[in-house]
């Protein structure tokens, strides 16, 4: 859509933090149906198209209001756009695969590294400057992550790399995204997002189709993809009553559903060496964004 215009931030900080914390709820619910679906025999990439292929359907029949029009699909930095895309529907792969084998807690624990990743890559990248309060945050949160999945333990599970790939690649797509806020529509990034992934899995999911056996996994299984597109229009709407900055910490909320979803339908609850490389995983991104907060305000003043 070119020529898109952002739209203002409200002040309805409530409201950001409602569709913020709904939006982790819908987010736990596709990691842990996939989970159930996967234990159950389906494989991962055709978890991974339905995701995509829900998402895809709702997408395209909102640009289609009033009517389809190829011009609603164009957009500044088509290239930019598809990478993005790539990227989300990479980090599903990778994080479908490895909860089949990881607790969800612990997928969940490695997921939310990727803030970290993204304050280191932000240097590189962006080439925002990063002093040394928030490399000693970054230096914090890898030493978080160690401890989630101690690798010189017995039950250490190479699963554990995959998830992390899932929190690199995902790092990488939020640095894409926050390149292309207020160039490309929010829309226009859903679309392209559900339009790569249904694509790109159509034929691995044709070869590796398996029939789900009853309603109610035929209905998890279209769920992922509901359930896909609901969490990121409720991410992308709590942005636009609430800044970010004050939204972020609301993001843990992640990792407390998945510890219920885990405890209710798998009988299983985090280990303390999980709990503890949350607890430093989460001390770390909270001081980043504390800094971050600070330095926004400051320039602010000026």
């Amino acid at each position: 859509m070119a020529g898109f215009v952002p739209k203002a931030v409200e002040d309805k900080p409530l409201l950001g933090i409602g569709l913020m914390l709904a939006a982790y709820l819908l987010f736990s619910c596709i990691d842990t149906g996939s989970k159930w679906l996967a234990l159950l025999g389906l494989p991962a990439l055709q978890l991974s198209f339905m995701r995509y292929f829900g998402h895809f359907l709702i997408s395209f029949g909102l640009v289609c209001r009033g009517g389809f029009d190829f011009n609603k699909l164009s957009c500044e930095k088509p290239l930019l756009v598809l990478i993005r895309g790539f990227l989300l529907m990479l980090s599903t792969i990778l994080n479908f695969i490895a909860i089949r084998y990881l607790p969800l807690t612990l997928t969940a624990t490695i997921l939310f590294s990727a803030p970290i990743i993204i304050c280191a890559l932000s240097w590189p990248l962006l080439r925002e400057t990063v002093g040394i309060f928030r490399w000693s945050a970054i230096a914090l949160g890898f030493v978080g992550i160690v401890v989630a999945i101690r690798p010189f333990d017995d039950s250490f599970h190479w699963a554990v790399f995959l998830s992390l790939g899932g929190a690199f690649c995902f790092a990488l797509y939020s640095i894409i995204t926050r390149k292309l806020s207020g160039v490309v529509a929010a829309d226009t990034m859903q679309f392209y997002s559900g339009a790569v992934g249904t694509f790109c899995l159509l034929p691995f999911a044709f070869f590796e189709w398996q029939s789900p056996s009853g309603g109610l996994q035929w209905t998890v299984l279209f769920a992922l993809g509901f359930f896909g597109w609901a969490g990121h229009q409720f991410l992308t709407n709590a942005m636009g009553f609430a800044p970010a900055n004050l939204l972020m910490p609301f993001g843990y909320s992640f990792i407390l559903y998945m510890t219920v979803w885990s405890y209710f339908l798998f009988d299983n609850l985090p280990d303390h060496w999980t709990i503890t490389g949350a607890a430093i995983i989460i001390l770390a991104g909270l001081i980043i964004w504390f800094r971050e907060g600070k330095l926004y305000r400051a320039r602010l003043a000026k």
